[in-house]
């Protein structure tokens, strides 16, 4: 008995980071893939961005699809947070590149918590509740356009969110034994520099056709034509 309580606490950490890691990647790194995927409709104009971003087949499609993303995000977070609140920086004492990926993963951890957040009250949650249905592609591109602040957060948030998710796939690797040595981590660096990339460049793609989309709306009230 007594050698079965001593084993728990070494245990129940493995098993929460390896669940924590595993929500990460199935299913929020997909759902991320795909909402960004579908956010370039933009560059198609606005019917072709409602139709892929924000119309569903059928309510409970909707909420299906809210349920799948949220309830690992909010496990995710809780998570996270215990580890945040855990973790104690090194970094004067050991100056080198893993350690700055490591406060790197903390820090945009806590931004991508407070961007996420306001994305989805404002982007989802706000216009259902509040207005009179999905957000309109002319709001959200008149928003890119002509509001300075969130232009720059959605730029900040959505750099951080592809740097913590490209980072989270080889702290999976890590915590699932995938990465057996210091070397098999060192060789899958460029396929988080990859991902990093390619993450951005799908992010800011979209962020730029809104963009570009907005200047037919004009700034609307509210809004100065100054940036």
């Amino acid at each position: 008995m007594s050698t079965d309580v001593a084993t728990l606490p070494r245990k129940n950490p493995l098993l929460q980071s390896r669940l924590g890691s595993f929500l990460a990647v199935f299913p929020l790194s997909l759902w991320t893939i795909n909402h960004l995927w579908d956010n370039l409709a933009a560059f198609s104009g606005a019917a072709a961005w409602q139709s892929s971003v924000t119309t569903y087949a059928h309510p409970f499609s909707m909420a299906l699809g809210f349920l799948i993303s949220l309830v690992p995000l909010l496990m995710h977070t809780g998570w996270g947070l215990v580890r945040l609140f855990s973790f104690k920086p090194n970094n004067l004492a050991y100056n080198n590149y893993g350690n700055l990926k490591y406060i790197l993963q903390r820090v945009s951890a806590v931004g991508v918590l407070f961007f996420l957040g306001a994305h989805l009250w404002k982007a989802f949650l706000a216009p259902r509740l509040l207005g009179h249905g999905p957000e309109a592609f002319d709001d959200i591109a008149r928003e890119m356009r002509f509001h300075g602040p969130t232009l720059f957060v959605y730029l900040v948030g959505s750099l951080g969110v592809a740097y913590h998710l490209a980072n989270g796939l080889q702290n999976f690797g890590m915590a699932w034994g995938i990465f057996a040595s210091e070397r098999s981590m060192r060789r899958f660096e460029p396929v988080v520099i990859i991902v990093f990339l390619v993450l951005t460049a799908m992010a800011w793609g979209a962020i730029f056709a809104l963009y570009q989309a907005g200047d037919a709306f004009g700034p609307g009230p509210g809004h100065s034509i100054e940036m």
